[in-house]
């Protein structure tokens, strides 16, 4: 039963259950766990970059503590703890984890080898610079919808004017209820290549897609080596991805050999990585393999470097394909692209992504241009009235000095109303009542500096009217030209493109199959003795 004041409503148990726990697995879907597909990021990760945004801890300003931005956070958008905050400006700010880092760390912000961020209090951070420029440069031109906060206090973005495919570049993980999302991390130039042609091509294929796309770049590079099943993947939106880590083969002194690993599995960073060592160690226990004689991590700030010594002779690639199928040197990224689109949580295509991806951009530079356009048009009606009012300024003063108040200026500047205002003529009373100023231009003249009558000022604000009609000129070929924004939206990404696009780090190959012989047993003659006492 629920009381509601005096009343008391008689309802099915296993009814309120369900509807309650419903509500529930929403609100973890769509408030907590999946991100959305127009700008990549789930709520957490939004409101600590539109935090630290509002907070002004730009790019090129000093580094603030990020117990600070956890704290604000919490405060005002995410009243969910602060480890969850923190978590996600780890994250955000570790290079091995994401492909393109959002924040900007500075101190201990954890290693690839699993250690964790120094406590927030030590850490500071701000934001990067395409962080800035990209994901949140024009949130003061009503690009997107603002929403109260949780106590209605403040108001928050509903999600951000993200210039570039953030989902794929960055990829996502998330554990929701009954549902999980898993996108791996993309090449940020080969991403934007591909929106480019499918927005100059609507129809195209997921095949030719991956013309432009080869499959995921992991920022701890590796290999893909299953490329002939990332069209299925990438058209149903789940799959597996083999991983393989990269094996060098170095010469020593003495004609020996070193097998170096000097890149990891995606799946494999963190306590990971302890595991493989030690499961290296148990093969050499265990006799799986009697050709590694020392096992060392050399692993740096520069990179991983796992060095594996070698007896003489040994076979060095039965050595490796039995790493790949004995240890997590081979592993597999499970892919389930999860995201929510218009609402609701959708498993998606990349086509589909990409094309979510592309409404989002004309969405938010229509808004952006209706915006600029509408202050455009004011400034217009403004500098009109100014330069009309430079041509009859000595009319203006006449009726400011024979007038008693601001109102009775304003009445005959807009209406052309005369009375009560002392003028030296009827010619000038006459020319009074003709005026025909907009309220916006009327306050504008009553505002106007006395230096602005001069020569070159009333040149510079002719010049200033020009610029005007210019910008509204593009703006509205912009607005109602689907071309011209469409060539806008593509230069924007080449420009992106341009500044932050970096060399692809994972291959992506068909592998050949790893296969690994165990050495047999040797049969040999021994003797065992044993004496009474039970001694061997």
């Amino acid at each position: 039963m629920e009381r509601t004041g005096e009343q008391i409503i008689r309802t099915e148990y296993s009814e309120v259950m369900q509807k309650s726990y419903i509500d529930y697995a929403m609100s973890v879907i769509i408030s907590r766990a999946l991100p959305d597909v127009r700008d990549g990021l789930k709520p957490v990760q939004r409101r600590t970059l539109y935090d630290m945004y509002e907070l002004g801890i730009r790019y090129d300003r000093p580094y603030r503590k990020s117990a600070r931005i956890v704290g604000d956070t919490m405060g005002k958008y995410h009243p969910h703890g602060d480890s969850s905050i923190y978590d996600a400006l780890v994250v955000m700010a570790q290079e091995f984890k994401k492909g393109l880092p959002l924040v900007d760390g500075h101190g201990n912000f954890g290693s690839i080898e699993g250690d964790g961020a120094a406590a927030m209090r030590y850490t500071e951070a701000r934001l990067q610079k395409i962080t800035q420029e990209a994901f949140l440069g024009d949130l003061d031109k009503n690009v997107v919808n603002f929403l109260p906060n949780f106590d209605e206090t403040e108001k928050e973005p509903e999600v951000l004017p993200v210039r570039l495919p953030n989902l794929l570049v960055n990829g996502s993980d998330g554990i929701a209820v009954g549902m999980v999302t898993s996108i791996p991390p993309h090449n940020l130039g080969e991403v934007i290549d591909a929106v480019i042609a499918t927005i100059k091509n609507g129809d195209i294929t997921t095949k030719e897609l991956m013309k432009y796309i080869q499959g995921p770049d992991f920022p701890t590079g590796g290999l893909v080596v299953n490329k002939d099943d990332l069209w299925e993947i990438y058209e149903t939106g789940t799959g597996k991805i083999r991983l393989r880590g990269k094996v060098e083969v170095e010469q020593t002194k003495g004609g020996k050999e070193n097998l170096v690993i000097t890149e990891i599995p995606y799946t494999m960073m963190g306590a990971n990585i302890g595991k493989f060592l030690n499961d290296i160690a148990n093969l050499v226990e265990t006799k799986k393999t009697t050709d590694i004689v020392d096992i060392s991590n050399q692993s740096s700030k520069d990179g991983i470097r796992i060095v594996l010594e070698l007896r003489k002779n040994a076979d060095v690639k039965n050595l490796i394909n039995m790493l790949y199928k004995k240890t997590r040197l081979e592993d597999t990224f499970g892919v389930n692209m999860l995201a929510v689109a218009e609402g609701r949580p959708e498993t998606l295509s990349l086509k589909r992504i990409i094309e979510h991806h592309i409404d989002f951009q004309f969405e938010v530079n229509t808004r952006k241009y209706q915006t600029l356009l509408e202050k455009e048009l004011h400034k217009k009606e403004i500098q009109e009235g100014l330069i009309k009012a430079c041509d009859v300024i000595d009319l203006i003063i006449e009726i400011l000095r024979g007038s008693k108040s601001q109102q009775q200026v304003k009445d005959c500047l807009v209406l052309g109303v005369t009375d009560g205002i002392k003028f030296k003529s009827r010619a000038s009373k006459k020319q009074a009542e003709q005026l025909k100023f907009t309220e916006a231009q009327a306050t504008a003249i009553l505002e106007m500096r006395l230096y602005k009558l001069i020569g070159l000022e009333i040149e510079a604000l002719q010049k200033e009217y020009e610029t005007t009609l210019q910008h509204i000129d593009t703006y509205q070929d912009l607005l109602n030209n689907y071309d011209s924004m469409a060539n806008l939206i593509v230069k924007e990404l080449k420009a992106i493109k341009k500044e932050y696009g970096r060399e692809r780090r994972t291959v992506v190959e068909n592998g050949e199959e790893a296969v690994y012989e165990e050495q047999k047993a040797e049969a040999m003659e021994v003797v065992f003795l044993m004496e009474r006492f039970g001694y061997a």
